[in-house]
C-alpha cells in the first residue's frame, strides 16, 4: 500500500469513527438536559409544586379555608394529565419569583403577566389566560373626577405590592401617591375604608367588589387597561419544560376546557356562595 492510500484509508477511518461518535454525543447531550428538566424532576418525585398567590377569584379559600379558583382548576388539571399529584404553596407575590428560582416550587401557575423585566429572571409558557386591569373608586372620594384628575398628588393608590396593576399605577399615574400592600384585600380594604381614592385590578375583581359594596365604590371608568396574557412562569433553561407546558396549553384551549373554567370564574358568581364576602 502507497504512503498516499495508507493516509488516505487513515482518514476514512477517523471519519468514520467521528460520524460515530457523534449520535452518541448528542445522545448523551439529550440525556443529560432531560435529567435537568423540571418535567422529568415532576415526574420522578410523582408530584408537582404549584407557586401561587391568593387573590380573587383566580385563588382563594373557601369557607372552610380550603384552596378554591381558576388557578387550582388548572393545577389539578395540569396534574392529574402528568399521572402525578399536586402540591399548592401559597407565597407572598413580592416573593413569589425568588421562591421559584431558589427551588421553592417547580411552577408559579398564579395570574402572572409576561413582561420583559420578569423575563429575564424566569421563563413562560404561551398564555394560558388573558385580562387587564380596571380601576375601583372610592365613590364619595372620586365622584365628577375625569381619568387625569388621578394623577395627582392628592390622589391616593392602593394596591398589592409587586403585581402588574401597581406598575400599571405607575405609569399611568405617575404624580399619584401610591400605597403598596401584601394583598388585594388590603389594597381594596384601604379604597372601602377612604384612605385611598382608588385602587387597579385584574377584573372580575373591581366589578365583583363594586356590585358587593355599591354604596361605596364603583368602576367609575368602562376601560380595561393593559389587557395582557397571564403565563406558567418556571426556571429558565429548560425546553422541555416550554414544550409540554405549551402543548398542554394549546389542547386544553383548542378542547375549549381552559375557556370554560375561566368563564366559570370570571364571567359568573355562581362560586361566589362559598367564600365570606
Amino acid at each position: 500500500m502507497t504512503l498516499t492510500r495508507r493516509m488516505m484509508t487513515a482518514t476514512l477511518g477517523m471519519a468514520l469513527a467521528t460520524g460515530l461518535a457523534l449520535p452518541a454525543v448528542a445522545q448523551d447531550a439529550r440525556a443529560d438536559l432531560s435529567k435537568t428538566s423540571v418535567i422529568e424532576q415532576i415526574k420522578e418525585a410523582g408530584v408537582i409544586k404549584i407557586g401561587l398567590s391568593v387573590f380573587v377569584p383566580w385563588s382563594m379559600r373557601d369557607k372552610t379555608g380550603e384552596l378554591i379558583g381558576f388557578e387550582l382548576d388548572v393545577g389539578r388539571k395540569l396534574a392529574a394529565d402528568m399521572g402525578v399529584e399536586v402540591e399548592f404553596i401559597p407565597t407572598a407575590w413580592d416573593g413569589i419569583i425568588p421562591a421559584l428560582v431558589s427551588g421553592t416550587f417547580d411552577v408559579i401557575i398564579s395570574g402572572m403577566s409576561v413582561t420583559p423585566v420578569r423575563n429575564l429572571t424566569v421563563n413562560f409558557s404561551d398564555p394560558y389566560a388573558y385580562s387587564g386591569v380596571t380601576i375601583l373608586a372610592n365613590t364619595a372620594m372620586t365622584t365628577g373626577m375625569a381619568l387625569e384628575d388621578y394623577n395627582k398628588p392628592e390622589i391616593t393608590f392602593a394596591a398589592r405590592r409587586g403585581a402588574t396593576p401597581a406598575t400599571v399605577i405607575g405609569q399611568l399615574f405617575p404624580e399619584a401617591t401610591l400605597l403598596l400592600f401584601d394583598e388585594d384585600g388590603a389594597a381594596t380594604q384601604e379604597v372601602l375604608n377612604g384612605n385611598a381614592h382608588a385602587t387597579m385590578m385584574s377584573e372580575p375583581s373591581p366589578s365583583m367588589e363594586a356590585r358587593n359594596n355599591p354604596e361605596t365604590v364603583s368602576v367609575p371608568f368602562d376601560q380595561t387597561f393593559l389587557a395582557t396574557g397571564e403565563a406558567f412562569a418556571y426556571r429558565k433553561g429548560d425546553p422541555d419544560a416550554t414544550n409540554f407546558f405549551n402543548n398542554w396549553i394549546g389542547v386544553n384551549w383548542a378542547n375549549g376546557w381552559l375557556k370554560e373554567r375561566n368563564d366559570y370564574w370570571f364571567k359568573g358568581t355562581e362560586w361566589a356562595d362559598q367564600v365570606d364576602q
